[in-house]
């Protein structure tokens, strides 16, 4: 089986914005803090990968180095073989990306508008957009809904307009940063059996997700990565990881490898 995902050795250094002047007193001092520590896994294609830890322990900062809006400072990250730094484009052609901001559309436009705007950017025109945004809309649900705009939306419906929005040029690898953090629990559900039984089974699509749902991530997941201050403490199915944490349950697996003290397993 083909590796869809890889990343080698990441780090990403953020700069530190000290109190008050300081700046003045040392200004040639660059304090950095680290987001990613020498971060390395790989992902099959076709598989469900997710990405779980506490708020931040550098799982978004890596999605978005995956989808080229950041670069490391060390190390490489690469989608089918292409490098997310020296072929940013070929990699964005084949990924979609679902943020967790809502924010992301213009909401006096409606959802049909805001696809065909995003198709543009994409390549893509005429009669072959108009085909795959009805198909698209039909497909989340929002069909009937798909000419209203979108500042009416739930948000509900505005999840599935991004789910919508990152399939519309069939991309090989989507990407999920928190897709259930505001959704009730019918549309959660839905949304997983989604993801196993349509994009990775049906369509085997390659998925990365971060979340903050243990049972979530237990149900969907075929590999998980547990971070914890930048660094990735264990890898593996859930049982797996349960199995180096010495835990009966991913809760209890989850706590034990993110608590202060915890050595990478």
């Amino acid at each position: 089986m083909s590796v869809a995902v890889q990343a080698e050795s990441l780090v990403k250094e953020f700069p530190l914005v000290g109190p008050g002047l300081g700046f003045l007193r040392v200004p040639f001092a660059r304090p950095q803090k680290r987001a990613l520590d020498d971060i390395s896994f790989s992902v099959a294609a076709g598989e469900v990968f997710g990405l779980v830890g506490p708020n931040g322990a550098g799982k978004t900062t890596l999605l978005k180095i995956l989808c080229t809006l950041l670069e490391p400072n060390r190390g490489r990250a690469a989608l089918f073989g292409h490098d997310v730094v020296q072929e940013g484009a070929a990699v964005r052609r084949l990924l979609g990306y679902c943020p967790s901001s809502e924010r992301s559309f213009f909401m006096r436009l409606s959802a049909r508008e805001n696809l065909r705007f995003y198709g543009t950017l994409n390549d893509l025109s005429g009669p072959t957009l108009r085909s795959r945004i009805g198909s698209l809309l039909a497909e989340v649900g929002l069909d009937a809904a798909g000419d209203q705009p979108v500042r009416n939306y739930s948000t509900g419906m505005l999840q599935r307009l991004a789910l919508a929005r990152a399939l519309l040029h069939q991309p090989r690898v989507l990407i999920f940063d928190e897709p259930t953090r505001s959704l009730d629990p019918a549309a959660a559900a839905w949304w997983r059996d989604y993801v196993r039984r349509e994009l990775a089974r049906a369509r085997g699509c390659t998925v990365v997700l971060a979340t903050h749902n243990l049972a979530e991530a237990e149900e969907v997941c075929d590999q998980l990565a547990v971070f914890h201050a930048a660094r990735i403490r264990a890898l593996g199915a859930a049982r797996e990881i349960c199995r180096q944490a010495g835990a009966s349950s991913l809760a209890e697996a989850y706590l034990r490898l993110t608590s202060a003290d915890v050595r990478p397993c």
